[in-house]
């Protein structure tokens, strides 16, 4: 499976640009003493999604896959939930937006866990090769999210709902 693939994902894209704005964001705290550990476990958790999603990838089975997702979707919700509590140091506009881009990132990442499950499910194939991406369904995608994600033409033909 080439790099690209994984590349065109959403929740990776996503994951990398939240990634991004939390190194961002955390450096505006380090200054403060009791910001530190915060700061440290929040950088890991945002990692941790991105890191998640690139080990899924790389595994061989679906079953494999979808653990590894489910492990970037359960770090995707320690990264929310600590910009919530961030709040006393960050300010509401980008605790908001940071909220709402994981919300995106956790969509993304539940409608395809689901995809992948009923997949496995109906007895497609354990193995990944058999299917050469995976995109999200944008079926499970709250309303506001939908303009942004990919429309259901951009899913695999393998994983679609026959």
């Amino acid at each position: 499976m080439s790099q690209a693939g994984l590349e065109r994902f959403g929740a990776y894209q996503k994951s990398m640009e939240l990634f991004d704005l939390v190194v961002v964001d955390m450096s505006r705290l380090s200054g403060d003493g009791r910001c530190y550990k915060l700061i440290s476990q929040q950088v890991g958790s945002a990692d941790s999604i991105c890191a998640n999603i690139e080990e899924g990838y790389g595994r061989l089975s679906r079953a494999e896959y979808v653990r590894f997702l489910d492990f970037a979707r359960a770090s995707a919700r320690e990264t929310r939930g600590r910009y919530r509590r961030l709040h006393h140091w960050l300010n509401a506009d980008i605790v908001q937006e940071r909220v709402s881009l994981v919300d995106e990132i956790i969509s993304i990442l539940t409608s395809t866990i689901n995809t992948l499950r009923n997949s496995l499910s109906r007895g497609k194939s354990q193995l990944k090769e058999d299917t050469p991406e995976y995109a999200p369904s944008p079926l499970d995608t709250p309303p506001s999210t939908l303009d942004t994600l990919h429309s259901p033409l951009d899913t695999p033909e393998s994983l679609r709902d026959e």
